[in-house]
C-alpha cells in the first residue's frame, strides 16, 4: 500500500506546520495527544488516543540525515572555537568531541524522526511509493 488509508483522518482541518510539531514532540501528528514510538525509535501501529496508522509509516533515511546534518553543525564550529581560543590537548579532545556528538546525536534522533514522520503524515506517504 503505497498511500496511507485516509478514510476517517482528514487533514483539512491543521496545517503541516502543526502535524510535523505534533510528531515532534514525540506526539501522535493527527491528534496531538496519542503517543507516536512505542519505543526510542519504534513506531506504534496505531494512536492510542485516535487510532491513526502511523505504524505504517516508514521515514528511513531522513532522520538519521537529518540528524547528522544539525549534529555537525553544532559540533564543528564548536570544536573550532574551542580549538583556537584554549588549545586544550589532544587526549581531551579525543573524549570530549565523539561523547558530545553520540549524546547530541542520540538526543536529537527521536526528535528529528518524529517531525519526518509528521510530514509524511500529512502528505499521505508511507514511505514505499516507489515500489
Amino acid at each position: 500500500m503505497s498511500i496511507l488509508n485516509t478514510a476517517d483522518y482528514s487533514r483539512e482541518t491543521y496545517s503541516i506546520a502543526t502535524s510535523v510539531g505534533r510528531a515532534f514532540r514525540r506526539r501522535c501528528p493527527h491528534c496531538g495527544i496519542g503517543k507516536v514510538f512505542k519505543g526510542y525509535l519504534k513506531l506504534s501501529d496505531k494512536c492510542s488516543n485516535c487510532s491513526a496508522p502511523t505504524g505504517d509509516i516508514r521515514a528511513d533515511d531522513l532522520p538519521p540525515y537529518l540528524t547528522i546534518f544539525l549534529v555537525g553543525h553544532i559540533i564543528v564550529p564548536a570544536l573550532l572555537v574551542v580549538e583556537g581560543a584554549y588549545h586544550p590537548p589532544m587526549w581531551m579532545q579525543m573524549v570530549i568531541w565523539p561523547s558530545l556528538t553520540l549524546i547530541l546525536t542520540l538526543s536529537f534522533l527521536p526528535f528529528i524522526k518524529g517531525a519526518a514522520v509528521g510530514l509524511m503524515w500529512h502528505l499521505k506517504l508511507s514511505g514505499d511509493e516507489q515500489r
